[in-house]
Order: C-alpha cells, then sequence, then structure tokens
C-alpha cells in the first residue's frame, strides 16, 4: 500500500491573493451598477418615458426580484459544477440584458418601458450568478482572517460602485439617460476576462452531491442554526432596504428642493454611500476572527442607522440632514462586512455557495423592496417614512442581539480549521494480474507468456489450473 499525502490546507494557507481578490472584487462592483447608476436618471427616464415616479421605481425592482428570485438555484449549480461556471454565463447574461434595454430605448422611444423591464429582467437573472456566488468564491479560497479580509474588500468594492455609480451614472447620463444600459457591457468584458485568467478554484476530493443529499444537508443547516441565519438575512436585507429607499428618496428630493441635477447631484448622493464604503473597508480589516465582535458591530451599525433616522425629521437643515444618512452610512458599513463573515463561516464548502446565495437573495429583495416602498411612504409623509425605517433598523439590532450565537459560529469555525489541518490520504492499491499475460489482439506478435512473482498474499495460476498462494505449498 503506498499512502500520499497532500496539503493540509492547500490554497487555505497562503495570503491572499491580489489579483484573484482583484477580479473577485470586481463582480459585487458590476452587480451594484446595475442598480446605483440608474438612481441619478430615474427623473429624466420618468419623464422621457411619460410613465409614474412609481412605476419607474420598477427600473430597480424589475431587475432585484428576479436576481432574488434565481440566486439559489444558482448558489446550487456552483456548488455542483464550480463558482466560474456560473459568474461567467451570469455576467455574459447581464451584458446582454443592458444591450436589449439600450436598443429598445433607440428604436422604440417613449414606448420602449416594457422593452426596458423585459432587458432588466435579463440582467437580474444574470446577476443572479455575480456577487453571492463572489463570496462564497472567496470563502472557499481563505479562511480566518484573510477570508474576513477578502470579504471586506468585497463588501469595500461593492460600496465603492454605490460611490462611484451615482457620479458615473450623471456623466454617462449627460450623454443621453440610455447611455448607461450600453455602458454595463464594456466593463462586465474586463470582469469577465478578470476571472477567466486571474482566478483558481480549489480542487476538492469530494463528489457532488445528489440533489436530494444537497437539499438534506442545507435542512440540517437551517435546523441547527435557524435564528442565526434568519436573523443575520433579516439584518443584510433591511440595512439595504433602508440604503436603497434613502437613495431614492434623496435622487427626488435634491432635485425637486435645491434644483440640484447632473454630477452635482450624483455627487451628493455619494456622500452617505462613501462613508458607508470607508467603514466596510475599515470593519472586514478589523475583525478578522473575533465573532464578538462582529456581533457587537451588527448590532451598533442598525442602532447607528435607526438613531440617526430617527432625528432626520426634528432637523429642518441640510447639513443636518447630510449628517445624519452618513451616519445611517457608517452604521451600513458597520453591519455587512461582519454579516458576510458570519455567514460564510456559518456552514460547510459544500453548502456555502447555497446558503451566501440564500443571503444574497434577501439581499436584492430589500434593494428591489426599498425604492416602491419609500415612494408610497413619501405620499404618506417624510415624517413617516423616516420614523419607520427607523424601526425597522431597531427590530433588526434587537433580533441581531437576541440570536446571533458566538458559541454556534466559533464551533463551526472550530470545525472548519480541523478538517484543513488533516493531511489528505489516497491509498493506492496494487493492481492485481495474472501472472500468466496474453496479448489478445489479433495483430500483435506472438510472443512467449510473461510471467511475475506473485505479489504476498496473492494468488497466481500455474500450468494444471493449480493455485500457488505465494506459500510454497500446491493447493
Amino acid at each position: 500500500m503506498v499512502l500520499a499525502q497532500a496539503a493540509s490546507a492547500g490554497n487555505n494557507n497562503k495570503g491572499v491573493n491580489k489579483f484573484s481578490l482583484a477580479a473577485l472584487a470586481g463582480v459585487p462592483l458590476i452587480m451594484v451598477l446595475g442598480n446605483s447608476m440608474l438612481i441619478p436618471v430615474l427623473p429624466e427616464m420618468a419623464k422621457a418615458l411619460k410613465v409614474s415616479q412609481m412605476q419607474i421605481s420598477l427600473i430597480i425592482t424589475m431587475f432585484s426580484v428576479p436576481a432574488g428570485l434565481v440566486i439559489p438555484f444558482a448558489g446550487f449549480l456552483s456548488d455542483r459544477f464550480g463558482r466560474k461556471k456560473i459568474i461567467i454565463p451570469g455576467l455574459f447574461l447581464y451584458a446582454l440584458g443592458g444591450l436589449l434595454a439600450g436598443a429598445a430605448a433607440l428604436l422604440f422611444k417613449e414606448n420602449a418601458f416594457p422593452w426596458i423591464l423585459g432587458g432588466r429582467i435579463l440582467q437580474g437573472i444574470g446577476a443572479a450568478g455575480t456577487a453571492p456566488i463572489a463570496m462564497a468564491f472567496c470563502g472557499d479560497l481563505w479562511k480566518g482572517k484573510e477570508r474576513a479580509k477578502s470579504l471586506g474588500i468585497i463588501e469595500a468594492s461593492n460600496g465603492m460602485g454605490k460611490v462611484a455609480s451615482p457620479i458615473l451614472g450623471s456623466l454617462v447620463g449627460l450623454i443621453a439617460w440610455w447611455a448607461i444600459f450600453f455602458f454595463f457591457p464594456i466593463v462586465i468584458t474586463i470582469v469577465i476576462l478578470g476571472i477567466w485568467f486571474l482566478t483558481k478554484e480549489p480542487e476538492t476530493k469530494k463528489e457532488p452531491k445528489s440533489v436530494s443529499e444537497y437539499i438534506g444537508s442545507i435542512k440540517k443547516i437551517f435546523k441547527n442554526k435557524l435564528p442565526l441565519l434568519l436573523s443575520s438575512f433579516f439584518a443584510g436585507s433591511a440595512a439595504l432596504l433602508i440604503l436603497f429607499g434613502v437613495l431614492f428618496y434623496l435622487s427626488d428630493f435634491l432635485e425637486k428642493e435645491y434644483g440640484l441635477d447632473g454630477v452635482i447631484k450624483g455627487t451628493a448622493l455619494a456622500i452617505p454611500v462613501l462613508f458607508m464604503c470607508s467603514t466596510s473597508y475599515a470593519t472586514g480589516a478589523l475583525i478578522k476572527k473575533k465573532v464578538g465582535l462582529m456581533k457587537w458591530l451588527v448590532v451598533i451599525g442598525h442602532t447607528m442607522i435607526a438613531a440617526s433616522l430617527v432625528t432626520l425629521p426634528i432637523f429642518n437643515n441640510v447639513y443636518a440632514f447630510f449628517a445624519g444618512i452618513s451616519l445611517a452610512g457608517v452604521g451600513t458599513g458597520l453591519v455587512l462586512p461582519c454579516l458576510n463573515t458570519l455567514i460564510t463561516s456559518s456552514s460547510d464548502k459544500d453548502e456555502r455557495g447555497l446558503v451566501t446565495s440564500l443571503y444574497g437573495s434577501v439581499r436584492f429583495l430589500g434593494v428591489a423592496a426599498g425604492p416602491p416602498l419609500f415612494g408610497w411612504l413619501i405620499g404618506i409623509g417624510p415624517d413617516v417614512m423616516f420614523w419607520a425605517s427607523a424601526a425597522l433598523a431597531g427590530v433588526a439590532a434587537g433580533l441581531s442581539f437576541i440570536f446571533i450565537k458566538v458559541k454556534a459560529i466559533k464551533a463551526s469555525q472550530q470545525k472548519e480549521d480541523k478538517e484543513q489541518q488533516k493531511p489528505q490520504q489516497r491509498i493506492v492499491k496494487p493492481v492485481a494480474q495474472p501472472a500468466v499475460i496474453y496479448h489478445s489482439l489479433a495483430w500483435w506478435p506472438k510472443t512467449a507468456p510473461i510471467a511475475r512473482k506473485p505479489l504476498p498474499d496473492q494468488d497466481r495460476l500455474i500450468e494444471g489450473g493449480q493455485v500457488n498462494n505465494g506459500g510454497g505449498q500446491n493447493q
């Protein structure tokens, strides 16, 4: 018997590969551009297409809802067939939806609204195979503090997309509001090339699970960690619902109240998101494997969001308003990187794709719900909108405090560390062959039979059909 020992942790013992991480960080950047770039031009788009404020919010919703519904299936497929095999086709589909929406706007003018919604649905389906799978990819490639750092950068990239996209959307919108749809395929091509050439999936020794085994594993995860996962999912969804709802409100508010438009409005929209992005990056570098700290930062972050939104209706001052929404951005930046790490660390590698995809799904649904919900609440009154949002953040903080259990997550991390420290062994058995080998191919030259010495404990045929057991006696 020959033992071949593999390295205990493979890539997981190495530092973060900057090129691989840069390529993966481009995925959530692309994903977030799909919504945030359009926010500055939504009022102009509504005028050009002759639709109401509520109808134009469907431009965001029809991207996010299909993504939220398809993400779990994309996660399952990525666990079964590999992360890259899902991310790259998803990006292609994303680009195709942008081309469809842009072409419809050029061809059908003010009658293009249904076609644009169709393109947005196609983009949403493609987006399902992007950012959540990239999170799972990071979980596969790195562990411990490297994982926390990489996921912090992934969230910071997401945030940078939110910072840059209002300004970028305003700049591209100077050409025409529909030009944004053609911008997507250009940047997506760069990201596809980066994923294709700069990332390599770690090898796995395990055979893919059957669908029934896979579903059974997921049921087991949720049975053991249902309160943890549901409270984490709710906290992430609530944070993004509030963020996109506030940005949707702010875009219309700045134009109507202060006459801000174009790049100036895009820059103003970027302020709260810049605070979120900076905080996300710092949080990812800080938390490492400190599960207890992650829990408290989630609670503190949502408490900050609630406190800032409660006070916004009180101060009738533009500076106080921006200070308040910037504080909410800081709170969001504390929450999201911690939740990313908590969720990826709570599941095994084979199920991580689906678990992170379910989390990505509820995040997308939160983004989808934000603009129409805030549009409806604005009709009731801005004060009601802010107070309702503060109440939602407060509930998320309370649930996180109660149900995020530090011991359970630490146990999962310790289990993963132990499994990766075990050397992988492959047993190579000698191939049993008859002592006399005949060449049966007709064209093979006839040669004398080849005999070899029998291996220990291996039977061998001899003349007369008798058996030699290697022990010197014929039976």
